[in-house]
């Protein structure tokens, strides 16, 4: 049997640091909760290389007395509780005494720090979990704490971290929280030498909402207020038509303290339920209030994972103040009336109509909006060909396959290709410009072939209509077919997408759009701004959590362009593999799906049976992107088997 052994105390140490301090935002989330519970109303952070080689932050807190300033660093020390009945009433944000030991076990810790009752203060220095320093030293009421080259004796954690950008953006989104938690306290973020973001801090959430995330995402926030039975939800929620396409942006704390809720996303999620579409979720920062002793914090060493020992008040708690919140403040605007609306001029005698006998021209309808390029690519299969001769003046297709081609040209330069396919098969498979043939002992010119599309049986098509304003129902070559305008529309955009692999033409916005984001999405996004430009739009950091987009596909309207970044950026923090072409999967996706034809729209009856008819001539869409199917056939045995004819 293995001999058992009492673990060092470095080693102890270093296993506790792997639960606590993962990369540098755990670092600092540990040691802001620490500036806070030391009643600090000021805190500066600043980082370097992404909080990697140095990280500062500085507090007007009350200080750390030089007594104390060893047993600091020592596991499990604190002085947020001293018995076993402190656990049941925890206010303090820290109470286990694990982060200072962690985190000077696997850097380099720097400490200056001063009470009110001390004189001059201390500076503490200690590397690798020993001590090197205690001196005395000059410095403001309150504590500095600089922690330098983490993982330093740890080089295998090293290899875990992300890119500077990636490891600065999850600092900043721990600021953030930190921030929404306590608008009474200011805080202060320098990012490399720059300041990225200050708050007032002066109390209002409001306010720090605007500094953290801007205007456009604050101004479609409502209050939201309830209180029972010793519960009290306050904060703020979106607006129904400022909803997103996922929960990155819902935010909860339970008593000023950062939180992960599934009961508190699935009561918001309730509390809007028939306000706002289907796959869409709102927004929210809210402070859930209770008595300590009915929830348990002591659950995970990051602190973020609670129980609750009740959650039905909890999520009854969360609805209310949802549903008072849309019921108050998302009421429609009142119309507002000018006095000028009051003076009417006198009427004109009325014009004598003019009829036109012209029929007008019809709209480019939806089916047609992707632009045609005009160099040429290969033509889509299978295709009909016209062959001009003197004594023939259109061929059947089934005599162009006798046809033999000996020339093919795919470029000015390539045109000494010979070739004994059948006609079709080039036209398939090669990017033809220039054709020589010959029929009949006949030499047919290339300006004498012509390429026109599928031939389609018109005699044997019929339109029938439409069902719920979302299926097609026509009927084809002795079948009855069922199409999916919706899912049908989406694969064929799809299917463009993927075949021009971004190499099309985008539209160019009128007006920028501007997208705010999480700290996790922006980051995500901006290590995989290169595959979105490639889909075809035009996106950059605009700084501070936000992306500005100047171009888009043509197959998007500009209105939907934030929705499809928010939703491409959240798919990418979902999804983490780093694989580039699942990734265009996902943006083509979200493009096609946005600018497909939606269910329940109207669709006029020349627009259906265009679009049918192009679909019945494109064997291969089967099923859209998410694997639903685009039409369903039935044959009229069938029918006839179901209404007992046979």
């Amino acid at each position: 049997m293995p001999k058992i052994n009492v673990l060092p105390k470095h080693l102890a140490e270093l296993i506790a640091a792997g639960e606590v301090v993962e990369r540098p935002a755990s670092v600092v989330k540990e040691l802001l909760e620490n500036s806070i519970d030391a009643g600090a109303d000021k805190v500066t952070v600043e980082i370097k290389n992404g909080g990697i080689s140095y990280i500062r932050i500085t507090d007007n807190g009350c200080g750390i007395a030089r007594e104390d300033i060893r047993n600091a660093f020592v596991s499990h020390a604190t002085s947020k509780i001293s018995t076993a009945d402190d656990l049941n009433s925890i206010f303090t944000l820290g109470f286990r005494g694990e982060a200072l030991a962690s985190v000077s076990a696997v850097a380099r810790v720097e400490v200056m720090t001063k009470t009110s009752d001390e004189e001059i203060g201390t500076r503490y220095v200690i590397e690798n979990g020993d001590e090197i320093l205690l001196d005395d030293a000059g410095c403001p009421e309150g504590t500095t704490i600089m922690v330098r080259d983490l993982f330093f004796k740890t080089p295998a954690r090293m290899k875990f971290l992300k890119k500077d950008v990636t490891e600065a953006n999850a600092v900043a989104s721990v600021i953030d929280r930190i921030a929404l938690s306590h608008p009474e306290i200011s805080f202060r973020f320098i990012r490399e030498g720059k300041q990225v973001l200050i708050t007032s801090g002066n109390g209002d959430l409001l306010t720090s909402v605007r500094e953290i995330f801007g205007k456009d995402f604050s101004s479609d926030l409502i209050p939201a207020e309830y209180s029972d039975k010793g519960i009290k939800v306050s904060g703020y929620v979106s607006k129904p038509t400022a909803s997103r396409p996922n929960r990155n942006m819902q935010f909860f704390f339970l008593n000023n303290r950062l939180i992960k809720t599934g009961t508190g996303s699935a009561a918001l999620s309730e509390g809007y339920k028939n306000s706002i579409m289907v796959g869409k979720f709102p927004s929210c920062i809210l402070n859930i209030e209770i008595n300590p002793s009915l929830v348990d914090v002591n659950v995970h060493p990051a602190k973020t994972e609670v129980r609750f020992s009740d959650e039905r008040p909890i999520f009854n708690a969360v609805y209310c103040a949802c549903k008072n919140a849309l019921s108050a403040g998302d009421s429609p605007k009142k119309a507002v009336i000018n006095t000028k609306d009051f003076y009417k001029e006198p009427e004109k005698p009325a014009e004598q109509i003019k009829i036109s006998l012209t029929p007008p021209k019809l709209k480019e309808d939806f089916w047609q909006r992707i632009p045609v390029k005009t160099e040429n690519k290969p033509v889509s299969a299978p295709v009909k060909i016209s062959v001009v001769e003197p004594e023939i003046k259109k061929t059947a297709i089934n005599e162009v396959k006798e046809i033999k081609v000996v020339s093919v040209a795919s470029s000015p330069s390539d045109s000494s290709i010979k070739t004994e396919e059948r006609i079709e098969d080039v036209l398939l498979n090669k990017p033809s410009v220039e054709i020589t043939a010959f029929s009949h002992k006949t030499e047919i010119k290339p300006n004498e072939i012509k390429i026109v599309e599928r031939s389609f049986d018109e005699e044997v098509f019929h339109l029938i209509g439409e069902a719920f304003k979302t299926y097609i129902l026509c009927e084809y070559k002795g079948k009855m077919i069922i199409i999916d305008k919706h899912a049908a529309h989406e694969r064929i955009i799809y299917e463009k997408l993927k075949k021009e692999n971004g190499e099309r033409t985008p539209q160019l916005l009128l007006l920028p759009v501007t997208v705010t984001l999480s700290k996790d999405e922006y980051s995500a996004l901006l290590e995989n701004i290169e595959l979105v430009n490639n889909a075809g739009f035009d996106a950059e950091d605009f700084g501070n959590g936000c992306v500005i987009v100047r171009e888009c596909p043509m197959e998007i309207s500009a209105d939907d362009v934030q929705d499809v970044i928010a939703e491409i950026a959240g798919r990418f923090v979902d999804k983490k593999q780093d694989v580039s072409f699942e990734k265009m999967d996902w943006i083509y996706h979200s493009v096609a799906c946005r600018s497909a034809i939606k269910a329940g729209n109207f669709t006029s009856r020349l627009e259906m049976e265009r679009f049918a008819k192009q679909l019945l001539t494109m064997p291969d869409i089967r099923y859209c992107p998410h694997g639903r199917p685009v039409m369903i056939e039935m044959t009229q045995r069938e029918l006839e088997k179901n209404f007992g004819r046979i």
